[in-house]
């Protein structure tokens, strides 16, 4: 079995500054790490390896600085991975990410699962995985939390929905979000990470995708767009109790316990 999985490098901290010209975040690539959620679709992935065989590759998105993800990616096992890197692919949001990747997942071809993170610490849309099979036209289920069977030709998985889950049969190929419950990430071996470190992780770019009309990705290919970007205040004020008041509180305090109100 052929799986692909979907990591991105997001920021570190909370702190990152958004372009106000064009609502986009500006990336630090010093700052930034593998997105929390995705170590859990890479363990997915390495777990339906150790069942039914065959090879795990990453994709990630982004500039020359977002292989950082892929080298941690195969320090936790994965058998290679893909840049996807390109000036035309800048400023994406859910939309013309999701296309931009079923893109490059269907040039290098053959996949029979597709797995992303629930969601992503800087974005939290939670989206990216049901759109990408969306333009793929494949099977695509959501907050995945156990795969209950897998073969050649179907995938079974228990998806959770707050206050129940799914048991869900799905044919292949098909993409999958896994939910944190799914299992713990593996820790990467020194052997992973000297693997790691010798590592080549080809490019893709516009020039290898099927469509190669620059419309259809990042901003120009968004359907959606940030209007403004600001800061939670909360505001305090101090309420002065006048004589009287505790009296009066604390007759409410004791209707309160003898069911009056």
């Amino acid at each position: 079995m052929k799986i692909a999985v979907c990591v991105k490098q997001v920021p570190s901290d909370n702190k990152s500054l958004m372009d106000k010209k064009s609502g986009t975040l500006i990336r630090n690539g010093e700052t930034s790490v593998i997105n929390p959620y995705d170590l859990f679709a890479v363990e997915m992935a390495l777990r339906i390896r150790e069942r039914v065989g065959g090879e795990v590759f990453a994709f990630t998105m982004g500039a020359g600085s977002a292989k950082k993800v892929l080298i941690d990616s195969v320090a936790m096992g994965v058998d290679g991975g893909y840049l996807v890197s390109d000036l035309a692919f800048a400023g994406a949001d859910v939309f013309a990410t999701a296309k931009t990747l079923s893109e490059a997942i269907t040039f290098v071809g053959g996949f029979d699962l597709v797995i992303c993170g629930r969601q992503t610490t800087d974005g939290d849309t939670g989206e990216v995985a049901i759109a990408l099979a969306t333009h793929m036209n494949i099977c695509g289920l959501p907050f995945v939390n156990e795969v209950v069977e897998i073969d050649e030709k179907n995938i079974t998985a228990s998806c959770d929905f707050g206050k129940h889950n799914a048991i869900t049969k799905c044919p292949l190929p098909a993409v999958i979000s896994v939910d944190k419950d799914c299992g713990l990430p593996r820790i990467p071996s020194l052997r992973g990470k000297l693997s790691a470190k010798k590592a080549v992780f080809p490019v893709i770019s516009l020039d290898d995708l099927f469509d190669k009309n620059n419309n259809n990705y990042g901003l120009s290919g968004s359907k959606t767009s940030v209007l403004r970007i600001y800061n939670t205040v909360f505001e305090t004020s101090n309420n002065i109790i006048k004589e009287g008041g505790l009296e009066f509180l604390k007759g409410k305090f004791e209707s309160v316990k003898k069911g009056d109100l």
